[in-house]
């Protein structure tokens, strides 16, 4: 049985989420939350053999893939709002209950999730999600500096950060050549 991933829209807060949906409504929910710098394209392949079993939701969250990306005039991109924002899309669908698979920026978003309504959550699957501060390591102490003090010139020492080399490299990098496919990354 061949499994067809729909690609949707639905409308959270004034902010189009994009989101892929394969399986059966009836069955459990099992929501994907992609991480940085990529989108729930990551989850393609991983769609059509959790849909033989659930109900498969998986959005991109706003700033990524095809959802909305507002200025950071309009929209502070926090973890806080964007699971206000991934909360809201659940809201959106009718998803009261469901199983969480969070990868890297899903993982705060999930967690959220679960800290605020337990209830909600059947069961997690983390994928290197980082929870806590100790989990960041030494590479992050000069970016937390940043944070605290987000000014014009060190935000130009990461802009770098979003190239689209510097987010090819992180799929091919250590791979062997041919290994990886071209739409696996921007």
């Amino acid at each position: 049985m061949i499994t067809i991933i729909q690609y949707k829209t639905v409308n959270v807060d004034g902010l189009d989420v994009f989101y892929r949906e394969a399986g059966d409504p009836s069955k459990p929910a099992f929501v994907l939350l992609h991480g940085f710098p990529s989108s729930s394209s990551m989850f393609r392949n991983l769609m059509p053999l959790l849909a033989r079993d659930f109900y498969v939701l998986a959005p991109d969250l706003i700033g990524f893939g095809n959802s909305a990306a507002p200025s950071r005039e309009s929209f502070e991109y926090t973890f806080e709002n964007l699971t206000k924002n991934v909360a809201g899309f659940l809201a959106a669908l009718k998803v009261d209950q469901y199983f969480l698979h969070v990868f890297d920026y899903g993982a705060p978003i999930g967690f959220r999730l679960a800290m605020r309504q337990p209830e909600r959550v059947l069961g997690i699957v983390s994928q290197n999600g980082n929870i806590y501060q100790e989990g960041l390591g030494p590479k992050w102490a000069e970016r937390a500096k940043y944070w605290a003090n987000p000014t014009p010139e060190p935000r130009a020492q990461y802009e770098s950060a979003f190239a689209p080399e510097t987010i090819k490299g992180q799929y091919l990098t250590g791979e062997k050549p041919g290994t990886v496919g071209p739409d696996g990354f921007p």
